[in-house]
């Protein structure tokens, strides 16, 4: 985590690198279910993100991933709710981190960030989101949104563990 004020090259390269990971696995390699329901590990990139280089870089990297995403690929129609929610989940992680004052890959940061961004992002939020783009009543959504999101944040959860103790080591 970078402790001073500036973005240092080696960060915002590394940022660029995750931002482009996101579009990759959100755009090209997740598998749309329904229209409320979609499979995928686009936002592992986002958390790493902000995680590693803090709530700035994090929540910078969800902005440029969505929007560039969208751009290249658009699925579905645009909702400035997701753009919201993709900052979030790379923000939020990062402030974990920096309200815990733990190592950024401990199981503690890696079960708080994924219950932040999982429970009140992904499950809260992008239902929210999906409810004012289609017209259906919240808790009509929500029970399949409930199996995807709990199924996705423990996977994510142990590739954020075996991340931070194989790869992120390495990386510093």
């Amino acid at each position: 985590m970078q402790r001073n004020k500036t973005i240092t090259t080696k960060v915002l390269t590394r940022a660029a690198i995750l931002t482009a990971l996101s579009i990759i696995l959100t755009r090209f390699l997740s598998i749309m279910l329904t229209e409320n329901l979609r499979i995928g590990f686009g936002s592992l990139p986002i958390m790493i993100s902000g995680m590693m280089f803090g709530p700035l870089v994090g929540g910078l990297t969800g902005l440029v991933a969505d929007i560039i995403g969208v751009l290249i690929n658009p699925q579905g129609a645009f909702h400035l709710g997701f753009t919201l929610s993709s900052v979030l989940t790379g923000a939020l992680p990062g402030l974990v981190v920096l309200l815990t004052r733990k190592d950024k890959g401990s199981w503690l940061n890696i079960v708080l960030s994924i219950v932040v961004v999982y429970g009140l992002v992904h499950l809260c939020l992008n239902s929210f989101w999906l409810t004012q783009l289609y017209g259906q009543g919240f808790m009509i959504v929500m029970p399949g949104r409930v199996v995807k999101v709990l199924a996705e944040g423990v996977v994510m959860g142990v590739i954020l563990g075996v991340f931070f103790k194989t790869i992120a080591p390495k990386l510093d």
